[in-house]
């Protein structure tokens, strides 16, 4: 992903092998894009995030705002590299997102 590029809100940032690289993406954003990402799925979808930390903030955040709306599997945990399969397992209404531009402190 090209750091250097401005990212708008219609960019995908899925690549074709499902993955979304949050890695070079500043923390200030990278919840925001995560969840309008997952909002814009068709239920039975998902995308790979891809990122330097445990996204543990984002997850309870996740179970918070949208309970039962999603998956969360774990694919590689640590130390460097962490990837989550997110699914979209219903109907959300798309106008509750309330992103968050938190990163946990990282």
């Amino acid at each position: 992903m090209n750091t250097s590029t401005t990212i708008t809100s219609n960019q995908n940032l899925i690549g074709s092998d499902r993955v979304m690289d949050m890695r070079p993406i500043p923390c200030s954003i990278k919840h925001g894009l995560i969840i309008r990402t997952w909002l814009e799925l068709p239920v039975g979808d998902h995308f790979v995030l891809l990122n330097d930390h445990d996204p543990v903030p984002l997850y309870y955040q996740f179970a918070a705002q949208w309970p039962q709306a999603f998956t969360w599997e774990h694919l590689v945990k640590g130390p460097d590299e962490f990837r989550v399969k997110i699914t979209k397992v219903r109907a959300v209404n798309g106008t509750d997102a309330t992103a968050s531009t938190c990163c946990g402190g990282h």
